[in-house]
């Protein structure tokens, strides 16, 4: 059986790739802060590992107890103030960068040492970076900051993996109906701005899972998953 550890797990894009995964018949490490929410994925094959992703004495007791690991899907992250730089507090700077850059580098050393050290050694790392790592909106300035670091992690970790049969690869994700999208566009609304194209979360869980499954000869380095008609392509 094959496994995978999925951060963020307990809502949105993790929530629904835990399910998918777990109806094609992996074994499934779920870490998240809500433990309870966690609690309410019953499956034989989950394991629920109640974790803050910035916590490094956490995110290692974690991979610890889960074990053998086939793929990790680094994917916890959060947006943060929607404003311009001037209005952004150092401490909210801060927890975005926590959470979207230093708990994906937790989390990725954890997989990487228990994949260099596992026999038969080797795995996969997917790293959730976003759209806006090519293209950010207005008002994101430490979401789109993150999502350009985490692009460069993907990329070193792409090249000091090859030693040890570690690929990663990067999935850039464009308004899945997740409930961040939800509240960007309940900003957006109050601004009177129009309406933001979406597409459902399930076509980002049949996207990882593909990545998860190819053979260890193959690796989706970039993929760009995005409601069709968003303006990322164009120009005025």
């Amino acid at each position: 059986m094959k496994s995978i550890m999925i951060t963020g797990a307990s809502s949105g894009i993790g929530r629904i790739t835990v399910e998918h995964f777990l109806a094609q018949g992996w074994r499934v490490g779920l870490i998240a802060r809500r433990a309870d929410d966690l609690a309410k994925i019953e499956h034989e094959n989950a394991q629920a590992l109640p974790c803050d992703v910035t916590d490094e004495a956490a995110v290692g007791a974690a991979f610890d107890a889960f074990g053998h690991l086939d793929v990790l899907f680094n994917n916890a992250g959060m947006f943060g103030p929607q404003t311009t730089i001037d209005q952004i507090a150092l401490g909210d700077w801060q927890q975005v960068v926590d959470v979207n850059l230093t708990g994906m580098f937790l989390c990725a050393r954890a997989a990487f040492r228990q994949m260099r050290a596992q026999d038969p050694q080797g795995g996969r790392i997917i790293n959730n970076g976003s759209i806006s790592a090519h293209t950010p909106r207005e008002g994101s300035t430490c979401y789109t900051t993150t999502k350009h670091a985490v692009s460069g992690l993907t990329k070193t970790l792409s090249l000091d993996g090859r030693a040890f049969n570690i690929a990663c690869g990067q999935i850039d994700i464009g308004n899945a109906r997740t409930d961040m999208v939800v509240d960007l566009e309940k900003a957006r609304a109050a601004h009177g701005l129009e309406p933001l194209p979406t597409m459902a979360v399930e076509d980002v869980a049949q996207s990882v899972y593909h990545m998860a499954s190819l053979p260890a000869e193959a690796n989706v380095q970039s993929m760009m998953v995005m409601a069709t008609t968003m303006p990322h392509i164009g120009r005025g």
